[in-house]
C-alpha cells in the first residue's frame, strides 16, 4: 500500500484543493524533513510476524532489524500522520464475528524505525479487511467485510487508542466492505464494498463506493456509487491522486482499473471517466484478479498489482498453472485523469498481494504472498514468497533489482507490506 503521497507541487496542491489549508498542512506533514537524507523503514508481515526493514534508497536494499509478534495474523496497518506510531490489525480468521480480533498500536523509533507496543490494543468484533488513519490523526477508520462495516476509534493527543465513536444506526454498508479510505479534505470517507460474484447455487451480490460525509469521526450516508446497480462492478481498493479530482479504483473480477471525478459534496462521480484494461494480454481473465493500487508521490504514474494463483496437477503436485503476477503502470494525464498502460512488470513471485511506494518516490517493493510449486518441463521446484525491489524510473516505469525470500512455513503467508518516512 502507498501509505502516504509525500511529494508533489505545493502550489497545484493549493489551487486545485477545495480545502487548501488542510491539504497543505497535510502535506507538509508527511513530507520528509528537507535538507537531509530520507530515512525509511519498510514493514512486512508474514502470519502474527510484524518486521522492520530499513530501506537504502541508494542500493536498493533492505536489510531487516527487528520483529514484532502481534496475537494474530496481521491484516493491515497505517500510519499516524506524524509519523511517530503505526496502527496494525491482526484477526484469526477471515471474516465473521467469531474469533479472535484487534488493533495495536505501536511507536515507531525515529532513528530506525523499529516498533515497541504504545499503550493497550484494542480489541474488535469482527475482522478488519482494512484500515485508515483520518487526516487529522485523530481517528481510525476500520473496514470490516463480514458483516460488512465501519467502525470509528479516537486516537489521544499521545498517539494512543481510544474508544469508539458512536454512529447512526441507518449506515448503509453494502456487501463485503474491503478498503476504506478518508479523502485528503477530512470531510469524506469512501467504504469500497466489493460484493461478491455469483456462483452456481447463490446469485451476485452487488458492488459499490459507498460514500459518507465524516466530521470528527462521525460518519453520516452521502451517496452510492455502483454502475449498472453494482452488477459486474466488484471494486477492491482505491486511490487519491494527489493533487487533482480523480479517484482510482480497481475492478477484482472484472480486472479492470476505473476513474471517478470528486465532486463537490464532496463525493464522486455517479460513472467513471475511464475504464482501463489493467493485464498485458486482457483475453486471458480466468484465474486473475487486481489486488492494489497507489499512486507515484508525484502524481504522474499510478501503480496496480495482477495476481494469479491457480494452480493445476502435475505428477501428483499441485503446481502453478501460470498467468501474470505483475504491477501495471499507467502514466496519468494531469488534466483528464486518463491512465494509458506503459509497462506490466513480472513480479518474481506469485500473488502480488500489497506493494508499497517509498516517500521520494524512487523505489517499489512488492509482497508476492505465497510459496508456490512450480514446473520446468519434468522438473518441479518451489517459489518462495518474496520481497522483491524495483527501482523507479523518471518515466515512471520498473526496473527489478533484487528479491528476498520469505520463509512462509506453517501455512502463513505474506500478507501485507507498507513504508513509512522517518521524522
Amino acid at each position: 500500500m502507498s501509505l502516504f503521497t509525500l511529494e508533489g507541487n505545493l502550489i497545484r496542491l493549493l489551487r486545485f484543493s477545495a480545502f487548501p489549508i488542510i491539504a497543505a498542512t497535510v502535506l507538509l506533514a508527511l513530507a520528509p524533513s528537507s535538507g537531509a537524507q530520507t530515512q525509511v523503514a519498510l514493514y512486512a508481515a508474514v502470519g502474527p510476524e510484524l518486521t522492520t526493514y530499513n530501506l537504502d534508497l541508494e542500493s536498493a536494499s533492505l536489510a531487516r532489524r527487528a520483529s514484532v509478534t502481534l496475537p494474530e495474523n496481521v491484516q493491515e496497518a497505517w500510519p499516524h500522520p506524524s509519523r511517530r506510531y503505526l496502527y496494525v490489525t491482526w484477526s484469526s480468521n477471515a471474516g465473521g464475528l467469531g474469533g479472535r480480533h484487534g488493533v495495536t498500536a505501536f511507536r515507531i523509533d525515529p532513528a530506525t524505525g523499529a516498533l515497541q507496543p504504545h499503550g493497550p490494543p484494542i480489541s474488535l468484533a469482527a475482522r478488519s479487511v482494512f484500515m485508515s488513519v483520518d487526516i487529522t490523526g485523530s481517528h481510525l477508520v476500520i473496514a470490516h467485510n463480514q458483516p460488512s462495516g465501519l467502525t470509528v476509534y479516537r486516537i489521544g493527543a499521545d498517539g494512543m487508542l481510544g474508544g469508539q465513536e458512536p454512529q447512526a444506526a441507518n449506515l448503509d454498508f453494502g456487501v463485503y466492505g474491503h478498503n476504506v479510505r478518508v479523502d485528503p479534505s477530512n470531510r469524506m470517507v469512501i467504504l469500497v464494498t466489493r460484493g461478491n460474484g455469483p456462483t452456481a447455487t447463490k446469485p451476485e451480490d452487488p458492488g459499490a463506493l459507498k460514500v459518507f460525509g465524516y466530521n470528527n469521526g462521525v460518519l453520516t450516508n452521502r451517496d452510492s456509487i455502483a454502475p449498472g446497480g453494482g452488477y459486474n462492478f466488484q471494486p477492491r481498493h482505491l486511490e487519491f491522486h494527489p493533487t487533482r479530482p480523480f479517484v482510482f479504483i480497481t475492478l477484482e473480477r472484472q480486472n479492470k482499473l476505473q476513474v471517478y471525478l470528486k465532486l463537490d459534496g464532496p463525493t464522486l462521480s455517479a460513472a467513471p471517466l475511464f475504464t482501463k484494461e489493467t493485464l498485458s494480454d486482457p483475453s486471458r481473465l480466468t484465474g486473475q484478479a487486481p489486488s492494489t493500487v497507489h499512486m507515484h508521490p508525484n502524481g504522474r504514474f499510478l501503480y496496480l498489482a495482477n495476481r494469479a494463483t491457480a494452480t493445476t496437477n502435475f505428477q501428483g503436485k499441485q503446481v502453478f498453472a501460470g498467468g501474470e503476477n505483475s504491477v501495471a503502470v499507467y502514466s496519468i494525464n494531469q488534466e483528464t485523469g486518463e491512465p494509458t498502460l506503459i509497462q506490466n512488470v513480472d513480479t518474481r513471485g506469485v500473488h502480488p498481494r500489497t506493494f508499497a511506494i517509498d516517500p521520494t518516490g524512487r523505489l517499489l517493493v512488492v509482497a508476492n504472498q505465497q510459496q508456490v510449486l512450480v514446473r520446468s518441463n519434468e522438473e518441479v521446484r518451489p517459489l518462495p514468497a518474496t520481497l522483491s525491489v524495483f527501482r523507479i524510473g523518471g518515466n515512471g516505469k520498473l526496473e527489478f533489482v533484487r528479491k528476498y525470500d520469505q520463509d512462509t512455513s506453517g501455512g502463513r503467508g505474506l500478507y501485507w507490506t507498507g513504508m513509512v518516512g522517518l521524522p
